[in-house]
């Protein structure tokens, strides 16, 4: 994935990091000196004070930094330059409340932050800086962001994790097993499947989608990209059970406002990004799943309209799984696969299909073999989740809970030191 890939999501997400640092101005500026051809006295204006926040001083040095930082990133959505300014502003405070409670980092945890935002990239963190570096990007700009990251995020649970644990009734509403009512989503989606041939333009494509801003402008991405059979709907699913999406797509979903989307989520074959639409509470207890009964029937051919009226011959043909066994009667018993599995087993691609069928009901959406084969995927039964699972997901929505809360309570807090602070701009 490119540098210029990172959604803007994942960089709101990691600029929510916590921890103190020192800004190291000095050593900024020898790692940057080669990069530049200015007259000694453009690099003291560059160095000079650009903004003061409660005394602490911003140089145009770092806001410059900042700025190609968040550019490089592909944060250029509205304007870049006061992009960088609210966020170094931001970060002053933060460091300040960080000093204020005496914590500190050791260098080792600031790189393994580096390197975890470098993993966010897919990239180790040498090529990440060298990369970064390429682009004018200092090292020292990309290890104070890690440090204040790192730093607020420890900041933040100390002080507001009491606060933001949920009560076990949150729990159950949220997981919808209180008795009152289970928890619905309504989603609409775009399924983009790549080979590898066209992978780097999915991903651009799908970076894109990623990136509109409006609920017509999701649909229509949809009906013009999307391979999945929602396409006829622009996109739109109808209200799923919170309990019945993969798992890794249940804690996303729970973080997730109205008209909010997902940054591209990686499926087998596949790329797919969500948009939330609504959200609600029924009537009655939502079922949870210790395994699912499905099988899978391989067709040669990929997406090509060949396959795919073979699969709608084979849809209009069958009425059971068990039927599928009469359909391979005679040919490679690799073709069909029926078998029962824990949810969280199921390949995540298959997983979604299957969230969205009622038993004995089939897609035609997933594919294999670098997209040369089509997968005809039917759900043939659900099996009702025992306790101990059931409390392996009741923690799961329990932390999902809280990070939500820790970081909206964290957001408002940084709001407040900002309301208080002494902002002046040179």
């Amino acid at each position: 994935m490119q540098l210029k890939q990172i959604s803007h999501r994942v960089l709101q997400a990691l600029t929510s990091w916590p921890r103190p640092v020192a800004y190291a101005g000095a050593l900024a500026l020898t790692s940057f000196l080669p990069t530049l051809s200015a007259t000694p006295a453009a690099a003291q204006g560059l160095f000079a004070p650009a903004i003061t926040v409660n005394e602490d001083v911003i140089t145009r040095y770092e806001l410059e930094q900042r700025e190609l930082f968040l550019t490089v990133l592909g944060e250029t959505q509205g304007n870049a330059a006061e992009a960088a300014r609210e966020a170094l502003i931001e970060d002053r405070l933060k460091r300040a409340a960080i000093n204020q409670a005496g914590l500190t980092l050791s260098d080792e945890e600031i790189t393994e932050g580096m390197r975890e935002l470098a993993g966010r990239t897919n990239m180790s963190l040498e090529e990440f800086l060298s990369r970064l570096n390429q682009s004018g990007v200092s090292t020292e700009t990309v290890r104070d962001f890690a440090a204040i990251g790192l730093g607020w995020r420890e900041y933040a649970q100390g002080r507001f994790l009491a606060q933001a644990q949920p009560s076990d009734a949150e729990i159950d509403r949220a997981m919808g097993s209180a008795g009152t009512g289970s928890v619905q989503v309504l989603l609409s989606e775009v399924i983009l499947p790549y080979d590898q041939n066209n992978a780097a333009q999915v991903e651009e494509l799908a970076t894109q989608i990623a990136d509109v801003k409006t609920a017509a402008a999701f649909a229509a991405s949809a009906a013009q990209f999307s391979a999945s059979s929602s396409r006829t709907d622009s996109g739109r699913l109808p209200w799923l059970p919170l309990s019945q999406l993969p798992a890794p797509l249940q804690n996303v979903v729970l973080e997730m406002q109205p008209g909010e989307i997902t940054e591209p989520l990686p499926l087998q074959g596949a790329i797919a990004i969500f948009q939330m639409r609504g959200l609600r509470e029924v009537d009655g207890r939502s079922a949870r799943y210790a395994a699912l009964d499905y099988a899978t029937y391989r067709i040669p051919g990929g997406r090509s309209p060949e396959a795919l009226a073979e699969a709608k011959l084979l849809r209009d043909k069958i009425d059971t799984c068990d039927d599928l066994y009469g359909v391979n009667k005679g040919k490679d018993p690799a073709l069909l696969f029926r078998g029962s599995k824990a949810p969280g087993d199921i390949p995540q691609d298959i997983s979604l299909e299957l969230a969205k069928m009622d038993a004995n009901e089939s897609s035609a959406n997933v594919t294999r073999d670098n997209g040369q084969t089509l997968l005809f995927v039917m759900l043939c039964g659900r099996t009702s989740e025992v306790v101990g699972a059931q409390e392996d997901a009741r923690q799961t929505v329990a932390n999902a809970l809280l990070q939500q809360r820790l970081a909206a309570l964290a957001e408002s807090y940084v709001e407040q030191l900002k309301a208080n602070a002494r902002i002046s701009y040179k």
